[in-house]
């Protein structure tokens, strides 16, 4: 379920701070009746970043497939690494 305030609960810093850590979900905040900003704490923000930059390389890597590239099968990927690193 969403979470969705008004701007002036802003002012509470304390009780978005805690909402934000506890529910771990965005806070969105609304400005005469609008949605203006999203508030969520430094941990969410990590993990929605995290899931973003690898669903750009999962896209950019269907790109390069359509565009030509050469697939390549990831067992033999995982082989070629594990002999570089574990040899």
């Amino acid at each position: 379920m969403p979470i969705i305030m008004p701007i002036k609960e802003l002012r509470n810093t304390t009780e978005i701070s805690n909402i934000a850590h506890k529910e771990q979900e965005p806070i969105f905040i609304t400005k005469n009746g609008y949605s203006d900003l999203v508030v969520m704490s430094s941990e969410l923000y990590d993990k929605i970043s995290r899931a973003n930059r690898i669903d750009q390389a999962i896209f950019e890597s269907e790109q390069e497939v359509l565009n030509g590239a050469k697939a390549v099968d990831a067992s033999y990927v995982f082989e070629e690494l594990e002999k570089k690193y574990f040899g």
